[in-house]
């Protein structure tokens, strides 16, 4: 219970029977309300909270009385950016699996509270202490997914899919193969088409995936990040990898293409954790644990889920999911799949400058 939410309290016996009440209901997400004085500046991705169907941030400050205020951001690298500059203040940050191991090597994030995150008991323990965060006391898994390959059915020859990431190096398909832009993703999918881990710091390894990335290159019709959802929709392009839970926009929405499929290659991926973090430098802590713990609960998590596409780690909030989408493989994938991932983890400051300066001389060739 903040310090704030004590001060307004007027009897102690009401004080302690408050207390008794948000210990017994804390899994509802909070107990008391706010006097509207604390505003919490949160950092998200875009598109990644449910704002229309249940509203989630009205829905805190309405039961909380804590303003939010909500902005996002397009990149891990712009977010990090922007909070190791001190340029701006948040005291909820969502970075990924890799770039939460550089915040915490750096120094900026907190570490949690867990007694104001009840509902972290919730959290599925496969998601739990992984290597970015050991011993999980700077983040909460937000949400998961795999990273593979979206393809039309129409056009792309189902016995290719069987090279796994060598379909987006199919000659058969040039001017109609889309990549990642983005340099870790990118190497990522070379290095696992020539079967090393993509969390590897071999210098010679790094190159050998650069001159594959670099023998893709006239096949590509470009380079894109959100661009490939319309893309693919229209059928500008028939190949493409991207992250799973973004099938929901490209196959299941109304606008989508029920043409296009999506699979895991055999080579193994990158399975992707997104965390809600603290800040170190953020004024108002409790408030921001509170906030976590909130997204946490199993009506939120399920709406957030059902809203963005992702996946949720939240195990109540996935139960309650249509089957549709709970047993759906592209959402949620089988242990043998799972078995080949690897999750992102924080690169030291050579590995990470080679490939920045592969990726440059990359999108510098001339075609």
């Amino acid at each position: 219970m903040s310090a704030e939410r004590v001060y307004y309290m007027k009897k102690i016996s009401f004080l302690l029977v408050v207390a008794l009440l948000c210990g017994t209901f804390a899994f509802l997400g909070g107990c008391g309300s706010n006097d509207g004085s604390v505003t919490l500046n949160v950092y998200n991705w875009g598109e990644y909270i449910d704002d229309e169907v249940m509203d989630v941030n009205r829905e805190f400050t309405k039961e909380t009385g804590i303003k939010v205020n909500y902005k996002t951001f397009d990149t891990n690298e712009s977010m990090y950016t922007l909070i190791s500059s001190g340029a701006a203040e948040y005291d909820v940050v969502f970075p990924s699996d890799y770039m939460v191991g550089k915040m915490i090597d750096e120094g900026l994030l907190a570490k949690l509270n867990f007694d104001n995150i009840p509902n972290y008991q919730y959290i599925d323990e496969a998601y739990k202490n992984l290597e970015y965060d050991p011993k999980n006391e700077y983040s909460v898994p937000y949400t998961w997914g795999t990273v593979g390959i979206f393809y039309n059915k129409k056009y792309v020859d189902e016995a290719d899919l069987k090279d796994g990431w060598d379909l987006l190096w199919n000659k058969k398909y040039s001017g109609k193969i889309y990549m990642f832009d983005n340099p870790r993703d990118a190497f990522a999918i070379a290095l696992k088409k020539l079967g090393y881990s993509m969390n590897t710091t071999n210098a010679d390894e790094i190159q050998k995936a650069y001159e594959a990335l670099a023998e893709q290159r006239p096949l590509l019709q470009g380079y894109y990040m959100d661009q490939i959802f319309q893309k693919m929709i229209n059928e500008e392009g028939w190949i493409a990898p991207y992250y799973s839970g973004d099938g929901a926009i490209m196959i299941y929405r109304e606008d989508g293409n029920k043409d296009i499929g999506y699979f895991v290659p055999d080579q193994g991926t990158n399975l992707f954790v997104d965390a809600m973090c603290v800040t170190a430098n953020s004024p108002h802590k409790t408030e921001a644990e509170q906030y976590i713990n909130f997204l946490c609960r199993t009506d939120v998590a399920k709406a957030n889920a059902e809203y963005i596409g992702y996946s949720t780690p939240q195990t109540e909030a996935r139960k309650a999911l249509d089957p549709a989408v709970g047993e759906n493989p592209m959402f949620y994938p089988d242990d043998a799949v799972l078995k080949k991932t690897e999750v992102f983890i924080t690169l030291d400051d050579a590995t990470n400058t080679l490939q920045k300066n592969l990726w440059t001389k990359l999108k510098t060739l001339k075609d």
